[in-house]
């Protein structure tokens, strides 16, 4: 199963670098199986130190944050178990180490290792909005090879769920992520 979270890793002059990213997990989520694209930041980051925590979390803001690129140094504290960081706003953490990476694709197959778990609260859980804006997210972090066009039309309708059944943070959450698509629209100017 693909479980959804954010991966932190030791970025630029050893300062944290936040990603989204699905890593597959069984049910005893002692090993994780990430496959970051090989240009990533994050890729580049564990081929270096091949070293993070991934982390579960209920707070969409810091996965549409995340998502975009808008997490300079979101409130964290060092990991016990590798030289990495631990994001204060997670549910779960999972310290892990790479044990083999296969580079032969353009998405790396990262095997990793969890050496120590933190459980830091409880889960809420997700709601429709929840749901909604980590979709969002999801979409807004593929504006490179999706169509604009396609995002914009799912835009659309996860819009509906999140003001039905969202608060003010999903509302915000999602608007962060719709903004940052037009940015994107507006980027790459009139179609030929």
């Amino acid at each position: 199963m693909i479980l959804e979270g954010l991966v932190t890793t030791i970025g630029k002059e050893g300062r944290i670098h936040v990603a989204p990213m699905g890593p597959r997990v069984d049910s005893s989520m002692s090993h994780l199986l990430l496959r970051p694209y090989s240009t990533s930041q994050t890729c580049q980051n564990l081929l270096k130190h091949p070293e993070g925590v991934f982390h579960v979390t209920d707070d969409v803001t810091l996965i549409a944050r995340g998502a975009i690129g808008l997490m300079d140094s979101p409130p964290n504290m060092p990991a016990s178990m590798v030289k990495g960081f631990i994001l204060n706003e997670s549910c779960r953490a999972y310290e892990f180490k790479v044990v083999n990476a296969d580079t032969s694709e353009d998405r790396v197959r990262m095997e990793c290792e969890v050496v120590k778990v933190h459980r830091q609260r409880d889960f809420f859980g997700f709601n429709r909005a929840m749901f909604a804006v980590l979709e969002a997210a999801i979409l807004a972090s593929r504006t490179a090879f999706l169509s604009l066009e396609q995002i914009e039309k799912e835009f659309t309708n996860l819009s509906t769920l999140v003001q039905k059944t969202g608060s003010e943070k999903e509302a915000a959450a999602f608007s962060l992520l719709e903004q940052f698509v037009r940015n994107q629209a507006n980027k790459s100017g009139p179609e030929s």
